[in-house]
Formats: C-alpha cells, structure tokens, sequence
C-alpha cells in the first residue's frame, strides 16, 4: 500500500497548477503537450522517487547481508546459543539492514523463538535473497542440522550471487552506453525523416503533378492522398470532450503522433531490455525507460513544436 505523504501531496498540486497554466497560455504553442508531461512527472515524481529509493535501499540491504551472517557465524563458533549470538552482532552498523537487525535482536531478547523472529526479519526486509536464505536456515534448525555450516554456506552463495552480478553489470556497462547513444541517434533519424524528409516528398509529388500537365482536381487528389494526410496539421478541438477524444485519435494517426508513439514504444521496450541484460529483472528496467521515454518525448515533441511553429 502507498502511504501518501505531504511531500507527495505537493508534487500533485505542483503538476495541477502547471497543467492550469498551460491549458491557460500555451493552448497554440509548440509548449501545449511538453507541458502536460511536464505536469504529469511532477504529479507522480515523488512515487518515482520512492520507487527508485527503494530498490537502492533493496541493494544495500542485500549487499551488507552477507557481513551479518559472517558475524553470526563467528559468535555461533565461539559458543554463543544464537539468540545471544544475534543480539551480539546487532551491534555492528549494517548500513540499510541496521535497523532489521536490531528488530531481530530485541525480539530475541523477548524471547520470541529464534525461527519465528528470523521469519519476521526476511518478511520486513522484503528481500528475496535473504527470505530465501533464512527458510534455509529455519529447516535446517528444524531437521536437526549444523546450523554454523548452514550459515557458512549460505553467505558463500550469497557472496557468489553478488559477483555475479557485479561481473554482469560491469560486462554490460559499455552496451548500457551504447544503446542510449544508439537511441539518442535514432530519434535524430526520426526528426529528419518527419520534418525534412518526408514534407520534401509530398512536395515533388505535388509540383510533379502540376508539371506535367494535371488539374486542379488531380493535385488535390493527390494532396489528399495518404502521405499528405499524415502531413495534415491537427489542431485540438477543446469545445467537448467528445470532440477532444476525435481530435486526438486524428492526431494520433498524424504524422505527428505516429512519430512520437513510435519513439515512446521504442524507449519503453528498449528500457526493459536493458534492464534485464543488467540486473537479470524486466522490473528493473523501468529506471531506464522512463529515462528515454522522457528524452524521447521531449526531443520528438519540441522538434515538430520548433520546425512546424507557424507553418
């Protein structure tokens, strides 16, 4: 469940005044839909934050694990039972998992049973790693085993997962450079493609058709042929919202908006993929395509704004 926040509420008012102001002053400008992004991000950024701060804090929680298990393993060997060994060891600073720790040890020290309050702990962290790590330890307590050797290898497995993911991220590192400047390349394509090339075409056929003789009639038809559709300037229609909803379905199938779906579906997808060649997770790949979709959208939207404005 989200837990709305002032800072949260803020970011909504922010983006609602932003989009008053635009539909107020920038109705016919290139700035109209720019904007209304713009208004958007404001409004949801604070739980694009929280989403991003948590799988930082989802990092570090994984990362300092291991340095907790390999302090438990040391006070079990020297003797300890593992409920003292627990509350021992929660005395060391595990940066992010810190505060799951010292919930663990003052329920140890409640006497709340070791496997019930090693259950709480991987339940709050919300860590797959680690739950899976503790439902090993509890049924190796449970079925009578060492629970030292268990320890052991599990912080050898989880120590072996972290290289092999920091080996991962760093193999992946100049792809990851690459592909954005790969994108970044194509939306510089897809500008010249829409506003230069293609105008340029409709144009010859144009001039072609009266050249060589044809009507009146025969241009417009030509004019009015699929290319010069797409090229058709769509204006948005806010009487209704009937006729808002048609204005933008005809600016959809404009030249304009096929360009810019196409960009937006190309960063979505492309975010993704990255994503799960870096970190093994589709999930963690909405960082970069929310990155590119946002490049995306203003490159695509400012460029037809800044070369169409006033034709």
């Amino acid at each position: 469940m989200v837990n709305i926040e002032q800072r949260h509420i803020v970011g909504i008012v922010i983006g609602v005044l932003i989009l008053i102001a635009d539909f107020l002053f920038f109705v016919k400008t290139p700035w109209l839909i720019p904007l209304i992004v713009i208004a958007l991000t404001m409004g949801w950024s604070q739980f694009w934050i929280d989403f991003f701060v948590n799988r930082r804090k989802q990092k570090d929680i994984e990362e300092r694990f291991p340095d907790f298990v390999r302090n438990l393993v040391g006070a079990i060997k020297s003797g300890m039972p593992v409920s003292k060994a627990i509350i021992y060891v929660s005395r060391s600073d595990y940066g992010a998992l810190t505060t799951h720790v010292v919930k663990l040890a003052n329920q140890c020290e409640w006497s709340i049973p070791v496997h019930k309050a090693l259950t709480n702990f991987s339940a709050e962290t919300k860590n797959p790693v680690i739950k899976r790590a503790i439902s090993t330890v509890i049924e190796a307590e449970q079925s009578g085993g060492n629970i030292e050797d268990v320890l052991e290898t599990i912080t050898s497995s989880v120590i072996e997962i972290k290289r092999i993911k920091l080996e991962r991220q760093a193999s992946i590192h100049g792809q990851l450079v690459q592909s954005y400047v790969i994108f970044i390349v194509f939306l510089g394509v897809m500008i010249v493609i829409q506003n230069l090339l293609i105008p340029y075409i409709a144009d010859i056929q144009t001039k072609g058709a009266t050249e060589f003789g044809a009507g009146e009639e025969t241009v417009q038809l030509q004019s009015g042929g699929a290319l010069a559709a797409l090229l058709q300037k769509v204006e948005m229609d806010y009487s209704s919202p009937k006729a808002l909803i048609l204005s933008f379905t005809r600016w959809l199938t404009s030249i304009r908006g096929v360009f810019l779906m196409l960009a937006l579906i190309q960063a979505l997808f492309a975010g993704l993929v990255l994503g799960k060649l870096a970190e093994g997770e589709i999930r963690a790949g909405v960082k970069h395509s929310l990155i590119l979709m946002t490049i995306a959208f203003f490159v695509i939207s400012l460029a037809q704004g800044a070369l169409t404005y006033g034709k």
